[in-house]
């Protein structure tokens, strides 16, 4: 009978430290971005909202995308839906600081949704919140990869630079977390 009760009481703390574990599992809203204001920015601020991550770039051939963002982030911000923009130099494709970014996407997008100051996307240098996307098997491998994040703060989803803003591979995904 001893035999068979050291097993099971093994297998009782494996599955608690298991829970334990995963309770414990980061999200995207434990960590914090500076925005392109200069103010904090914590992803906390997005708990319960389904986030769109995009690490973006000015001089990019998919700089065009920046409409089509915020098209969906008009569609759907009224019901909780937001775009984080991620500005990143690390395919040397972004203007020279955050403040040239800024003044570059309101005057050629009208942009309104929020922004982070300039930021490494990829490697040891990235910022915590890529290099936890990376731990996903998400890196961003160019300039306007998306990563949607659900309201909880877990990884849902990459999306390739290819990959419009407003197809419905990321639009039905979008509505059915809202």
């Amino acid at each position: 009978m001893r035999a068979l009760f050291g097993p099971v009481v093994a297998l009782a703390i494996a599955a608690m430290l298991s829970s334990v574990a995963m309770a414990g599992e980061r999200t995207a809203h434990e960590f914090s971005f500076t925005a392109i204001e200069g103010d904090p920015l914590p992803m906390s601020r997005f708990d319960g909202k389904p986030v769109l991550v995009v690490n973006t770039a000015s001089r990019c051939g998919f700089t065009y995308q920046y409409d089509g963002l915020q098209a969906l982030y008009d569609r759907y911000r009224d019901q909780g839906f937001v775009v984080l923009a991620v500005p990143s130099q690390d395919f040397r494709q972004e203007l020279a600081t955050s403040e040239d970014v800024k003044k570059f996407c309101e005057v050629n997008f009208g942009l309104d949704f929020p922004m982070t100051e300039i930021e490494k996307v990829r490697g040891e240098d990235a910022h915590p919140l890529f290099r936890w996307l990376a731990q996903q098997g998400a890196t961003p491998d160019w300039n306007f990869n998306k990563f949607l994040i659900g309201p909880d703060g877990a990884f849902v989803a990459k999306y390739g630079s290819a990959v419009k803003p407003d197809s419905a591979q990321i639009g039905d995904r979008v509505k059915d977390m809202l």
